[in-house]
């Protein structure tokens, strides 16, 4: 700018004289330089405007960043929350089931005293615990084990004389105790006890098949009517308690679909 003035005053002094060629060479050296410095200034402003875009563009970014951030700060809370609702749910359906196994535990618990209380009211009643043998009649000849399993069976499913085929599969029981039809017997003197309502001899009759013979066909049968036997009695509870382990223990037979029909009506 110093050396701009100084030309200025010295054209000024000139003024008076005629231009000379070095006076011409300064004027246009001179205006050279005035155009040099615009473009000095209207780069100046240009970088200016350049910087300050650049600047927003940062500051948009920045802003941008700081919005992504707030959005994964919601979903991380959001993602907690869904987790901390799970372990509740995970909490309250573990204390679900242990209400449920305790329950189990104490309807087991009661069945299992059912049967003591029915053992000591049979002993005390001094019911008959031992198997009583047909008397021969004199002049006929001695039924055969299948014949004699075959006519007390009748007695009891056709013509409903159930104390009579009661004693007469008692004397099969005992005098063929290594016969294929032994559990058979054993079973249907449960069901004869049954049907002569005498229920609490036929709980522990049907107790003895299934603690003796679990995997025997009959053992599932045996439950099943032991079950029946718990409801004539008036005791629902341990009526759907056994049902339960009939379905839990014998899960293919015919005896857990009829207990699953069961537990559905009670």
């Amino acid at each position: 700018m110093r050396f701009i003035l100084i030309l200025v005053s010295l054209l000024l002094l000139v003024g008076c004289l005629p231009p000379s060629q070095d006076q011409l060479r300064m004027e246009m050296d001179l205006e050279q330089m005035k155009r040099r410095l615009a473009q000095v200034e209207v780069q100046k402003v240009e970088t200016s405007q350049v910087e300050m875009a650049g600047g927003d563009t940062q500051q948009r970014q920045g802003a941008e960043l700081l919005a992504g951030l707030d959005n994964l700060r919601v979903e991380f809370q959001s993602v907690n929350g869904r987790i901390d609702d799970l372990g509740r749910d995970n909490r309250a359906l573990a204390d679900e089931l242990q209400l449920i196994k305790d329950d189990m535990g104490l309807q087991l618990s009661s069945l299992s005293n059912r049967f003591v209380e029915l053992e000591q009211q049979v002993s005390s009643q001094e019911t008959i615990v031992q198997s009583q043998q047909q008397p021969e009649q004199k002049g006929e000849p001695e039924l055969t084990a299948e014949q004699l399993y075959q006519d007390a069976i009748e007695l009891i499913r056709n013509q409903k004389q159930f104390a009579e085929g009661r004693k007469m599969l008692e004397s099969f029981a005992h005098k063929y105790p290594e016969h294929d039809l032994h559990v058979n017997a054993l079973y249907w003197i449960g069901e004869a006890l049954y049907g002569e309502k005498k229920y609490e001899l036929a709980i522990l009759q049907f107790q003895d098949v299934i603690s003796k013979y679990a995997s025997h066909s009959k053992a599932s049968a045996a439950m099943l009517k032991q079950a029946l036997a718990f409801n004539a009695l008036g005791d629902g509870e341990n009526a759907r308690t056994t049902m339960q382990k009939v379905i839990e223990e014998y899960p293919e037979s015919t005896q857990a679909a009829t207990a699953k029909k069961y537990l559905e009506t009670n």
